[in-house]
Order: structure tokens, then C-alpha cells, then sequence
């Protein structure tokens, strides 16, 4: 696997943030007004595992920001709207394969021939934003927004338009 755009100081900065070396890093997706990586890329295969969950949000102020509203019932609450509204159900349905479009698009023909030689590519096309199969689920803001800051999605607007600053 060759990482794409990726810096020793962007491994420094990432693995700072994170805490932790990175696994499977294969990108630096977006990076902050101050060219701190702030969306990684993932690999679809860790330690011959898959990880449906290809981007990862590492900025520490938005994360902290989603921790708070996910801790304040905001999941719950825009799950509510979802399960009442049947466009917003299509819409989160839509984001959810146009991301695994966008992850099959990323993998490379050795990880795809690994995932179907281990019997685990069929169920990742099965698997959406954060490894979510349920595609009117919303699980975890984090996800979600670490997706939409890579192309925009339905939670990651909703986000931005009402509760992000």
C-alpha cells in the first residue's frame, strides 16, 4: 500500500492527535487552516480486518464539539426526524452508497483482491458511513462528519447549518 500526500510531519501531527501511531493511514483527506491533518484516510484493510469506517475526523475541536453534542441527545433527536420523514431516510440512504462508491474507488486492486480472497468484500458493500448497514441509523456523528468534510453528506449539513460553529 502506498500512502498518498502524506508528510513525516503529517505522521507526527496525526499520531500526536490520535495518541497513537495510525494504522492503515493511507491519506491526509483535509487538513485545517493551519495544515493540521484534520480528516485521515483509512485503508479498507487493517491487520487482514476490514474498516468500513475510511475516514477518520483527527481535528481535536470539532471532535470535542460532537462529543458534546452527542452527549446532549443530538443523535437521539435527529434520529427522531429521520424516522419520521421518509426523504430524509432516501437522502441518509443515498450518502450511505455513494460512500461506498467513494470507498471502492479508494481501494486498490491488491487490498480489493485480499478483502474477496478473505471472504469480507461482499459484506463491506454492504457496510456505509462508519460501518453502519442499517442506512437510516445514525450512530455516530463523528463519522458522519468526518465523511461530509470529505463530500458532503446529509447529517454533516444538518450539522453544519444548525449546530456546528
Amino acid at each position: 500500500m502506498v500512502a498518498e500526500n502524506i508528510t513525516p510531519s503529517h505522521i507526527e501531527a496525526v499520531t500526536q492527535l490520535l495518541g497513537r501511531e495510525p494504522r492503515g493511514l493511507e491519506a491526509i483527506e483535509v487538513l485545517d487552516a493551519d495544515g493540521i491533518p484534520s480528516v485521515i484516510r483509512v485503508c479498507s484493510l487493517v491487520d487482514r480486518k476490514p474498516f468500513p469506517t475510511m475516514f477518520w475526523l483527527v481535528d481535536k475541536k470539532i471532535n470535542y464539539q460532537l462529543d458534546g453534542l452527542e452527549s446532549g441527545g443530538l443523535i437521539r433527536h435527529l434520529q427522531q426526524q429521520v424516522d419520521s420523514n421518509e426523504k430524509l431516510k432516501s437522502a441518509l440512504a443515498l450518502d450511505h452508497r455513494r460512500y461506498i462508491d467513494l470507498r471502492v474507488s479508494n481501494m486498490s486492486a491488491g487490498v480489493k483482491q485480499l478483502l474477496m480472497s478473505l471472504n469480507y468484500y461482499d459484506a463491506l458493500q454492504k457496510r456505509g458511513i462508519g460501518g453502519i448497514a442499517d442506512f437510516a441509523c445514525i450512530r455516530c456523528l463523528h463519522t458522519y462528519y468526518a465523511a461530509h468534510l470529505v463530500r458532503a453528506n446529509t447529517i454533516g449539513t444538518w450539522l453544519d447549518d444548525e449546530y456546528l460553529d
